[in-house]
């Protein structure tokens, strides 16, 4: 069993004043979340005005007021979008020179304080002396209040799989079906700041679930890529991302907050996919040695398949409902990345032409035969193989300059050195080719390059969190066997039965464990006469706790009863509700969770 973390200020990873860039970061974004959020409020309350007042004097300082809250909102999320798009934070400290990978920012949550509500729930409801849990409430919000700023690393997402387990727990022990326990959680969302409030515990699950999908993403976009080991955790990650908020899909709905919706939760799902794409060819380029021409098609190929599961990337992030909502700066680097491996792509075809002797392999390469000579031709002749490698670097210049022009229309983009070198030197590389083939005498019309066939040869998975991981014990566990003691439950006060052994014993019989449970009792007997019913469960014996004893050692403390006899303290379960969600809150998760 995993123990519950230390608090926050030491627990690994988790202190909020820990100066770090990535703290800082996350402060920066907590200040403009909670302009935002006054803001709104300001707006709220002009609006409401502005429908009331009949007066037109009032109604047009309302509507300059209006006009002024507007612009600040606006000139809010500008600021927001821009913090959110910066991805340099997350990105390797390694000097190797790859391309930035896209990271999420966690969404910010304010501070829940659970301690008069579940006092309130375990008075009413469990009739216990709620003063007994003060450290379990305290060790619940310690574990909260850690689990808001986790460590960008294993520790980090082990802690958040924590709450989220925690969390089964806290819904059973305190969350009725048709009842709500009066907390509010408060989160933002994790691109705008828009704030979303709701007493459901289903909010907080997903919530918690959508920032182990964003912590995966960071760990991902920071490994060093530069050597196997890293592109492999790094794949791993993203594919571990991609499962997060697929599961998060799958099993939520009705999010309040744009960034947990159906459709954004789909277009990260295939980032995330296109990112490990990315990865599988990084590794393929590393581990390709040699030179042959079967090797060039298959970078070629695996290229070829980056830019295409970019371009469905590009696709999703245009929907009317993500459109306005993806930063600028992601959609023009997943446009830039979509022009970029297609252009290696065909720098790759042209030098497996060019520069190696083909083979058959190359029959299959296309995705339709191309105008002119035929492939066969192409095979045995060196100069229709110069003139088709030459038609495929001219489309990636083409494409190379492409990417270049919609890296400069972004200013976030721009300020990524590391981007621009890599667009830069393939660039060159491209054009070095393209001239070491053309000739002063070559004054045939340069083809059109086919589209090249695209192929990988390990298709990402989309590995779903696997919250068996974390084993984590309850943190209420001492209200008794959640079986029986339970928000669902409804029983009667605890009564208390005063039993005198007689010559024929107690008159009772036991069955069951944690907790014992009254199967008989005799008529007539000194159990029926001091009142105790069949059904009844058995809490504590001369007032030792024993919800969770078992049912021999219960036997054990009745029979080690002293001649005046032992004082039983008893339930009896009036129904058990077998609903086990808040069904009346708007954002639900699905039955199967």
């Amino acid at each position: 069993m995993t123990e519950v973390p230390l608090p926050c200020s030491v627990s690994l990873g988790c202190d909020p004043f820990a100066q770090t860039q990535r703290s800082k970061l996350q402060h920066r974004r907590a200040r403009i979340n909670q302009q935002i959020n006054k803001e709104m409020r300001m707006r709220a309350g002009a609006e409401n005005l502005f429908r009331a007042t009949t007066n037109n004097k009032v109604k047009e300082t309302v509507a300059l007021e209006l006009s002024f809250v507007n612009s600040n909102l606006q000139l809010l999320k500008e600021e927001l979008e821009e913090l959110n798009s910066s991805m340099e934070v997350y990105q390797t400290d390694s000097e190797a020179v790859n391309v930035p990978m896209i990271p999420l920012g966690l969404k910010e949550t304010k501070e829940v304080d659970f301690t008069v509500s579940v006092q309130d729930f375990i008075c009413e409801h469990y009739g216990e002396d709620s003063s007994d849990y003060d450290q379990e409430i305290k060790e619940l919000m310690e574990l909260r209040q850690a689990m808001r700023t986790p460590s960008r690393n294993q520790a980090g997402l082990e802690l958040l799989m924590e709450y989220y387990n925690q969390l089964y727990y806290l819904d059973q022990r305190f969350f009725p079906p048709h009842r709500n326990l009066g907390v509010h959680f408060h989160w933002y969302d994790s691109l705008t700041g828009v704030p979303s409030c709701q007493r459901a515990l289903a909010f907080e699950k997903g919530s918690v679930l959508f920032n182990i999908g964003a912590l995966y993403t960071q760990i991902g976009a920071r490994q060093d890529r530069s050597a196997t080991a890293g592109i492999d955790r790094a794949i791993d990650a993203f594919q571990r991302a991609a499962g997060a908020f697929n599961y998060l899909k799958e099993n939520f709905s009705n999010a309040p907050s744009l960034d947990m919706s159906g459709p954004s939760l789909c277009m990260l799902v295939r980032l995330m996919v296109a990112q490990v794409q990315e990865c599988v060819f990084e590794r393929v380029t590393l581990t390709t040695q040699d030179t042959h021409f079967t090797s060039q098609l298959r970078l070629a190929q695996e290229a070829a398949r980056v830019s295409d599961v970019y371009s469905l990337v590009q696709q999703t992030m245009s929907q009317p409902l993500v459109k306005d909502y993806v930063p600028f700066s992601w959609a023009s680097m997943v446009q830039v990345k979509s022009e970029h491996f297609r252009a290696l792509s065909h720098y790759y075809a042209a030098v497996a032409l060019c520069d190696h002797t083909p083979d058959k392999a190359f029959l299959q390469f296309y995705v339709s035969a191309p105008s002119g000579p035929s492939l066969s031709q192409v095979l045995r002749d060196p100069e229709e193989r110069r003139k088709l490698g030459k038609a495929h670097l001219r489309r990636a210049v083409i494409r190379h300059e492409e990417a270049m022009r919609v890296h400069s229309l972004c200013k976030i983009l721009r300020k990524m050195d590391i981007l621009q070198d890599v667009l830069s030197i393939m660039h060159k590389r491209s054009l070095d080719k393209y001239s070491e083939l053309d000739q002063e005498d070559d004054f045939d019309e340069t083809a059109e390059a086919p589209e090249i066939q695209s192929q990988t040869h390990q298709k990402p998975d989309i590995t779903p969190p696997n919250f068996s991981t974390v084993q984590v014990t309850d943190i209420f566990q001492r209200l008794g066997p959640l079986s029986v003691f339970c928000a669902r439950a409804r029983w009667g006060p605890v009564r208390l039965i005063c039993l005198q052994r007689k010559e024929g014993g107690l008159g009772l019989t036991l069955r069951g464990d944690s907790p014992v449970l009254v199967a008989g009792v005799v008529p007539g007997g000194c159990a029926a006469e001091a009142g105790l019913r069949e059904g009844d469960y058995i809490v504590a014996v001369d007032g030792q706790d024993c919800k969770w004893a078992k049912h021999g050692e219960v036997v054990h403390m009745l029979k080690s009863c002293s001649d005046r006899g032992v004082e039983l303290s008893v339930v009896t379960l009036h129904s058990h509700d077998t609903q086990v969600w808040v069904w009346n809150t708007n954002f639900m998760p699905s039955k199967d969770m």
